[in-house]
């Protein structure tokens, strides 16, 4: 079984995650969606919520497993007998930022890292300008799978009351 591990945050999943995954899903008979736990990191989403995000939005495909880990990636992807990593590129920083991480997974484990470039529709999109559209009050309608909006919403409203 050819077996691949998207690691993210995910916070939120993006449409330019969505393209990657549903592009990724043709390539590999199963997609690990793995949340990486960081304790360190502050979310705007908390994992519950994300993991839901996730198994909502890809409910209806078989060959995708939504999961969260700790630790390093590819002892995470040898617990789950993955080979590879999936990962999407938007720009040429995308690619020299994962290319550093994808030699040190390969030195580490033979872990593979298979890159897919992001849709230029899609390439502009990052987690970070949507939390930023959301905490502004923006529209994210076309920024994120319709699971995520009503949560958006409820951030904005929380964050903006008696102010």
């Amino acid at each position: 079984m050819r077996r691949a591990v998207f690691p993210g945050s995910f916070d939120p999943i993006t449409m330019g995650h969505y393209d990657i995954i549903e592009r990724g899903v043709t390539l590999f008979d199963e997609v690990i969606l793995a949340i990486g736990v960081n304790s360190a990191k502050k979310y705007m989403f908390s994992l519950e919520q994300r993991l839901k995000f996730l198994e909502e939005t890809f409910k209806d495909e078989p060959k995708i497993k939504v999961m969260s880990y700790k630790g390093l990636t590819v002892d995470f992807c040898k617990q789950q007998d993955s080979e590879f990593i999936l990962r999407g590129l938007r720009n040429p920083g995308d690619f020299e930022f994962e290319k550093a991480i994808a030699h040190t997974n390969r030195k580490l484990s033979g872990i593979e890292t298979v890159f897919l470039l992001t849709s230029s529709g899609k390439s502009y999109i990052s987690s970070s300008i949507v939390r930023d559209v959301i905490r502004n009050g923006g529209d994210c309608s076309d920024l994120v799978p319709a699971i995520v909006r009503p949560c958006a919403n409820d951030i904005w409203v929380k964050e903006h009351q008696g102010k």
